[in-house]
């Protein structure tokens, strides 16, 4: 039987993206010049007009219009044509208490280094990975990204002229026996020139993105291909849609086909668990399948603001464990210190990584220290102990 899995991705230029890559990147500033920061930034951009607002703890003056100015640059757009109007403060002594002093440490006087921080925030983190690529990532994700990121490339580098910066790309795969066999239709949306050929524009993006990346999954070509379906595709970015940090989170994760706590990631320094947590959970769900312990694995950790250890931990496999679930769960609590200190001191996230991340998702394989850790070996002993 045959089924179908779906997911998006955008460019860089699109309205919401932008806001969140504007967001990481005042964040990166802050942290080259106090990497104690605390940053919790938000961003609309709407026609000719760019808002910054939240909350910035920083050592530093950082000169918040020139981050977004280069940032707006660099994704394609004029800078001279929008104002930017930035309304921040520092971090409320409430949360920053909590944060710098957790619930083990004000009740027990516990010297832990560890133990001192406290979650910026209560809810769930989620974390997914699948043996489905390399990348341990769904098919349609990685092909959605791609497509973007192909986008990207061809409007810097002039491989296809006469682009803009917005645009998104969906990508519906089939599965048959839980398997990824084809693409069955592919829809893209590319901002363009005025004077810019859509036919020549069609062949273009199908030769130079489209099909190279359909030959790198070995999918026949016999495929749905729609290229801006809506028609024209003249005014883009804030001129023509509102732009707000946070809305790309299916974008910015596993395109909805695991689960998703809520919380965005752009804007936030590692003390808010939204964002570190959830990385340390995708670690996590990566080592479980790289260690053979389940062909699929999803790790959600719940927390309470101004708490250091998490309040819940679970894992689900979809039933391709190959031992117990409460077995690899015991495994993963012995492996992995889940307290918010521990996780970005394991994971180096007081460095200015952040930009990067905000395009083409947060968990890609191998680009960051949440896709690289290798704790497999100690998570095979830690099973072999409990499954005893």
């Amino acid at each position: 039987m045959t089924k179908y899995k779906t997911a998006e991705s955008v460019r860089c230029g699109h309205p919401d993206k932008l806001c969140d890559l504007i967001a990481d990147s005042i964040l990166d500033e802050c942290l080259r010049h106090d990497r104690y920061s605390r940053c919790a930034c938000e961003v609309m951009a709407t026609k000719g007009k760019i808002f910054v607002c939240g909350e910035i703890t920083c050592a530093a003056k950082i000169n918040i219009r020139s981050v977004v100015r280069e940032v707006l640059r660099k994704v394609g757009y004029n800078p001279m044509k929008f104002i930017v109007f930035v309304y921040v403060h520092r971090q409320s002594a409430d949360i920053a208490g909590g944060v710098d002093s957790a619930l083990e440490v004000r009740n027990s006087g516990s010297e832990d280094v560890f133990a001192s921080t406290g979650a910026g925030d209560q809810g769930t983190v989620y974390g997914y990975a699948t043996r489905e690529t390399w990348t341990r990532l769904p098919v349609p994700v990685v092909f959605a990204n791609e497509i973007c990121k192909g986008l990207d490339d061809a409007m810097h580098d002039g491989t296809i002229r006469g682009i803009g910066p917005d645009g998104k790309a969906q990508v519906t795969v089939a599965y048959e026996d839980g398997k990824p066999v084809g693409v069955k239709n592919i829809v893209v949306s590319v901002q363009h020139d005025e004077g810019k050929n859509l036919e020549e524009l069609r062949r273009e993006i199908i030769s130079e993105v489209l099909y190279p990346i359909l030959d790198r999954f070995d999918f026949p070509k016999d495929v749905e291909i729609l290229i801006n379906p809506s028609g024209r595709f003249v005014e883009g970015g804030p001129a023509a849609d509102t732009g707000l940090t946070g809305r790309k989170l299916m974008v910015d994760t596993y395109g909805g086909l695991a689960a998703h706590g809520g919380g965005a990631f752009s804007g936030k320094d590692p003390t808010k668990v939204d964002r570190s947590a959830a990385y340390m959970a995708r670690a996590i769900a990566r080592n479980v399948v790289g260690a053979w312990l389940a062909e699929e694995c999803q790790v959600s950790i719940s927390y309470a603001i101004g708490k250091a250890e998490p309040t819940a931990v679970e894992i689900d496999t979809f039933g391709t464990a190959k031992v117990d679930e409460d077995v690899i769960r015991l495994a993963v609590l012995d492996v992995f210190d889940l307290r918010p200190a521990a996780i970005i001191s394991l994971l180096h996230l007081r460095a200015p990584i952040y930009a990067d991340t905000a395009a083409y998702g947060h968990f890609n394989g191998y680009k960051y220290s949440w896709e690289n850790l290798d704790k497999t070996e100690e998570l095979r002993k830690a099973v072999e102990k409990y499954a005893d």
